[in-house]
């Protein structure tokens, strides 16, 4: 079968031929219908050298956003499990046994410096392929909706979701502001979810003009980049400042401009992994505001998360590319061409 291989460190990935993969004790076969193209992916392969933090081993399929059909599944899987059946694939594998996996936290198992891998496509072979082979507790069901459009709601639904959901204290009684930096995959979707799950005014700002313009017909307040960006995003609340903020880049700018936005007592969840730092100061930290950092969410999450799609609460913006346009969506992904989600799919022609 076709697949999208991570080589090597630092090396673009390949478009190949690899053997069809057989689903282990416990596992399923899925044939893929979509796989979404993440800037994570970019950062596994342009970014990563060996040994950095972040790094995983070459060689592997990329894709961790899997939706798709039941082929065939292991020995014991659950009969619950129906062949033929669409699913979205929960991508963190942990252990299985610690504190964090049994609660369905595996992106924080505690062995996970002992693990193999750390997702579908992060380390093991993941769904940018034909078939994929998946834990089948991992599968969330989709019932009868789109699980090309769905794909994407495994980590471009997922991420923002924990990250909001954790800051809902902070955005809890009237006059709340939330900020959104970063209006790419994540970011649009986690505007609508701040739309959904809170009251708060949503202000929302990317440098691109057509990705402000889609947030606001999500129902946020814009501000565009500048020099003055703090000075607009706190002219917008009045000067009180953001109660939680998230950015969906994680760049050094990204991070100043959030934290130079922060109410007393908000909370900044750095979001996007752009390798950026803040410096924390007594004297310059709004008293009681922190900054935080988050990784993907929970299996129960993710049940969450279709949930609010298939109740039309949040949509992803779903660009469509066929197995032979796979590499032209990770070219036009690293350059900023992508609207939304890029999603490659095997089946399409």
């Amino acid at each position: 079968m076709r697949a999208v291989v991570f080589e090597d460190y630092q090396t673009f990935p390949s478009l190949t031929e690899v053997e069809e993969p057989e689903p282990g004790p416990g596992e399923v076969l899925l044939k893929v219908a979509g796989a979404g193209a993440c800037h994570s992916d970019v950062s596994i392969y342009r970014t990563f050298e060996k040994g950095s933090p972040g790094a995983e081993r070459p060689p592997f399929v990329l894709g961790h956003e899997n939706a798709g059909w039941v082929e065939r599944v292991g020995t014991g899987v659950s009969e619950r499990i129906k062949i033929g059946a669409a699913y979205l694939v929960y991508g963190p594998i942990g252990c299985q046994h610690c504190r964090q996996c049994v609660q369905g936290k595996d992106t924080y198992c505690e062995n996970a410096a002992t693990m193999p891998y750390k997702a579908v496509g992060l380390g093991r072979d993941g769904g940018m392929a034909e078939y994929v082979t998946v834990p089948a507790h991992h599968l969330v069901p989709l019932g009868d909706a789109d699980p090309v459009e769905a794909a994407p709601l495994a980590d471009a639904g997922l991420t923002p979701y924990h990250a909001v959901k954790r800051a809902l204290p902070h955005l809890q009684g009237g006059g709340r502001y939330a900020l959104a930096i970063g209006l790419g995959g994540l970011g649009q979707i986690g505007v609508q979810i701040l739309r959904a799950l809170t009251g708060a005014t949503i202000i929302a700002t990317d440098l691109r003009a057509d990705a402000r313009e889609r947030a606001e017909a999500n129902g946020a307040v814009t501000v565009p980049a500048g020099d003055d960006q703090v000075e607009q995003i706190l002219e917008q609340t009045h000067g009180r400042g953001i109660d939680a903020a998230f950015d969906f880049v994680g760049a050094g700018p990204t991070i100043a401009t959030a934290a130079g936005s922060m109410a007393q007592g908000g909370a900044l969840s750095v979001v996007g992994i752009g390798t950026g730092t803040h410096e924390f100061s007594f004297f310059t930290n709004p008293f009681e505001s922190y900054v935080t950092n988050t990784y993907w969410g929970t299996v129960s999450e993710l049940w969450e998360v279709v949930d609010m799609y298939r109740a039309g609460q949040i949509r992803p913006e779903v660009e469509r590319y066929s197995m032979d346009q796979a590499l032209e969506a990770y070219r036009r992904l690293e350059s900023g061409q992508v609207s939304g989600r890029a999603v490659v799919v095997p089946g399409q022609g």
